[in-house]
This record gives structure tokens, C-alpha cells and sequence, in this order.
């Protein structure tokens, strides 16, 4: 058994869950018999195009217009302008539809992704906050969850990992006394970069340090224990993340 160390940027973060995500055992069938939804968000930009690949129809898909809110420097806004949900129903986009228009027919064959704000990698718990009086996207999401238990899965990068129970600090946040955010809890399957890495090569790192500048904020470093040629294949994995599409979102000018 050897270590090895790794560092990987939010950005590389998001590719490397979106390969796990395409990974998963399910993703063919379900791409291609029942209804697969990913809900608009950075993290699930990189999901999206990974999915839209498994169809041959990755070409056409454009990350600069996959988002709704987003957390921006001051004066800052991105560029592109939201133009839907990326929504895959036997095997076919469906271009300009969101989780509004298909929510009420999915069926527990169906799988939903919706990105998160805040995760508790101990519990693998995680939660999105909300701007919406009327809960956003996540109010059609519960329905499908808690109503006909469509498959909920949450890719989420650690950089968003918090202290405590999702449910106690939502509890805080929600208080009627209280101004601004509100968070609410996602009851779906979180997957990290931990859970991304465990997806592909079995091997089941931790996370020991962060940061970094110039772009690289937000990155964490890594530790994986395994036997040499497994670690060679995260490796290859890792050099594989360069390689794929640049998913950042652009400022307007």
C-alpha cells in the first residue's frame, strides 16, 4: 500500500464529480428509458455535458447560459443568459425545458441533480439556500422526491463543506427573526470529490488542507491510500480533468 497526495481547484473538483456522475451504473438505462433532469448550477454544468456525451449531444451545450443564482464580486454579474434546465428523456434533449415543465410527470425510474450551498461531509448531508419566497426550483424537486420518490442526487464541492448538522443550521437560518438567505435541506444522495474519487477508483481519500491564490481559491489537498496501480489510475484520472472542457462561467464586460 502507498499514499499520494493531490490538490484539485473547485473547478477540477466539479469535472471530477460530473466523471463520477457518468460513471454510475444507472446513468445508460435511465439516459435512455426514463428521464434524467439536471437542474441549472456551475457544479452541474460540468454533469450536464458529461450526461449529454453518454447521447451524443454534448456539441450543443453551452455552460455560459447554465445558471440561475450565483455568488459574484461586488459589481460583478456573469455573462450568458439562463436558457434551461438540461432535461434528457429517452435519450432526447430537450431543449429549453426545466424541472417546472417536467416535474409532475416523473416516476420513481427518473433521477434529478440539483447542486447544493452548504455540505456536511461527516453526515453527507447537504442543503441549498434560498433567495425565492416560494422555494425556487427546490419546490418542484420535493414534490417529485417526497411525492412519486424520483432519485434525488446532490453534486456539491467540499469548498462548501460547513460545521454541524444541515438541519441545525437551517434551523438558524430560518428562525422568524431573522433577515436575508434562508437554507433548506435536500433529502438526495451527496456526492463530493470524496465520493466522486471512491465512484471511480474504489480508493477512499480524505481531505487534510486548503486554499490557495490566482485562481486556485477554494482548492483542497488530498490524501488517497491504495495499491500502486490503483493510484495510477486516479492519477490518469486527474491528468484527464485538463483535458476536458473549461466549465468557469465569464464576466460581462
Amino acid at each position: 500500500m502507498r499514499k499520494m497526495q493531490f490538490y484539485l481547484t473547485p473547478a477540477q473538483g466539479k469535472k471530477l464529480i460530473a466523471k463520477a456522475v457518468a460513471s454510475l451504473p444507472e446513468m445508460k438505462k435511465t439516459l435512455q428509458q426514463h428521464t434524467i433532469a439536471v437542474v441549472a448550477g456551475t457544479t452541474n454544468a460540468p454533469v450536464a455535458y458529461e450526461l449529454l456525451k453518454l447521447v451524443g449531444q454534448e456539441n450543443a451545450f453551452d455552460p455560459k447560459s447554465f445558471f440561475r443564482g450565483v455568488t459574484v464580486p461586488r459589481g460583478k454579474a456573469p455573462e450568458g443568459d439562463f436558457s434551461g434546465d438540461v432535461i434528457i428523456q429517452k435519450g432526447k434533449w430537450l431543449k429549453g425545458c426545466t424541472i417546472f415543465d417536467i416535474a409532475d410527470s416523473l416516476t420513481d425510474q427518473d433521477i434529478i441533480f440539483k447542486g447544493a450551498n452548504a455540505v456536511n461531509l461527516e453526515k453527507k448531508e447537504a442543503g441549498v439556500v434560498l433567495g425565492n419566497p416560494t422555494v425556487g426550483t427546490a419546490q418542484p424537486i420535493l414534490t417529485a422526491v417526497y411525492g412519486r420518490r424520483v432519485k434525488l442526487y446532490v453534486p456539491v464541492g467540499v469548498e462548501k463543506r460547513v460545521s454541524g448538522r444541515i438541519s441545525k443550521l437551517a434551523g438558524l437560518v430560518n428562525a422568524p427573526d431573522g433577515t436575508g438567505l434562508r437554507l433548506l435541506p435536500l433529502p438526495g444522495e451527496v456526492i463530493t470529490e470524496l465520493e466522486a474519487v471512491e465512484l471511480l477508483t474504489g480508493l477512499k481519500p480524505v481531505l487534510f488542507a486548503g486554499g490557495g491564490i490566482l485562481g486556485a481559491e477554494g482548492g483542497c489537498y488530498y490524501l488517497a491510500e491504495g495499491e500502486e496501480n490503483v493510484l495510477d489510475h486516479l492519477r490518469q484520472l486527474l491528468q484527464e480533468l485538463e483535458e476536458m472542457p473549461d466549465f468557469r462561467l465569464k464576466c460581462k464586460e
